[in-house]
């Protein structure tokens, strides 16, 4: 949009000095770091940038500072991605799931601050989420736990996180309320048809128990009556305990268990270790932090569905 704030020379300076001259929208594709004649919107990673594009359309300039394939959790800001942050009209952003973007949104002096947490609930979930599996014991002491940020993956609560988000830009951006309030209701509706296709297609299946890398989807899980078993908890990169394995292991054969799933942008390995010693298969079940060619669809409700496609397999969709 025309009318910009100070960015700090320093600041500036040093981005000219580290010869930084594009940055990678959600798209993959390279986009300006905002001063275009639309509403700049800089997300924190794909599943905001998403909700930002499909509810601005044409009105909005969309730069993601989590590139395609790159982890969220480990995002750290370059300088120029900071003055990109300065340069935004808008922050839309999921707090504490990434330490550098919650530090540079608190020093911004950007007006329009869009934070998901607080556009929706969250809850603390642990290894175990969604309720006790059938015939095993948890005895594997207390469970890592905290709020779990991962309420996209829930289409109910990603609803209510886009509505949020389309009222914030028709108050950020009057000229163009009608086009958000239209587009937001359009993406509010496939989303509602998105929880419908889970619901249906979850409702028969043999087991309700399915074995995942993390603990990505608790909130899916408790809205379709499943149970999430993560080989670690929130923390994608955490190590899982012997014990752990072992229960996991026990669990498996109890409750017919036929599947562990692994994700995209985080190593297979313990996955494939994990399932080779209890005789189980390896499928991707994809939290949609990022799209890249690894992706099972080109957006997020390809992928979706493709997830659900992948837990009404092994689960055994009646």
């Amino acid at each position: 949009m025309n009318v910009r704030r100070l960015i700090p020379g320093t600041a500036v300076a040093a981005a000219t000095a580290l010869g930084l001259t594009a940055l990678t929208a959600c798209s993959g594709q390279s986009a300006a770091a905002g001063n275009t004649d639309k509403f700049d919107v800089v997300a924190s990673f794909y599943p905001m940038a998403f909700l930002a594009e499909r509810i601005g359309g044409g009105h909005v300039h969309v730069s993601s500072l989590t590139g395609p394939g790159q982890e969220p959790h480990d995002l750290e800001l370059s300088t120029r991605q900071r003055v990109q942050v300065e340069e935004a009209d808008a922050l839309l952003y999921l707090k504490n799931l990434q330490p550098a973007v919650d530090d540079a949104v608190a020093q911004s002096e950007v007006k329009t601050k869009i934070d998901a947490a607080k556009l929706t609930t969250l809850e603390q979930h642990g290894s175990e989420v969604g309720g006790h599996a059938a015939e095993h014991d948890h005895e594997h002491g207390e469970e890592e736990a905290g709020l779990d940020p991962h309420i996209w993956l829930d289409p109910v609560r990603y609803a209510e996180v886009a509505k949020g988000v389309g009222a914030a830009f028709e108050k950020a951006d009057p000229g163009h309320a009608a086009d958000y309030k239209k587009n937001t209701a359009a993406l509010v509706s496939e989303l509602d048809a998105l929880n419908t296709q889970f619901k249906t297609g979850l409702a028969n299946t043999r087991t309700k128990v399915f074995i995942t890398t993390h603990a990505a989807f608790g909130y899916l899980a408790e809205r379709y009556g499943l149970t999430e078993e993560a080989i670690s908890g929130l923390d994608p990169e955490s190590e899982p305990s012997a014990a752990r394995v072992r229960e996991l292991e026990k669990m498996a054969k109890a409750d017919g268990v036929s599947t562990v799933f692994y994700e995209t942008l985080v190593s297979d390995k313990t996955a494939k270790t994990v399932a080779k010693d209890a005789g189980l298969r390896t499928d991707v079940l994809d939290p949609i932090e990022g799209i890249t060619k690894k992706s099972r669809g080109e957006d997020y409700f390809a992928v979706q569905k493709a997830n659900l496609k992948a837990l009404q397999t092994a689960l055994g969709t009646k």
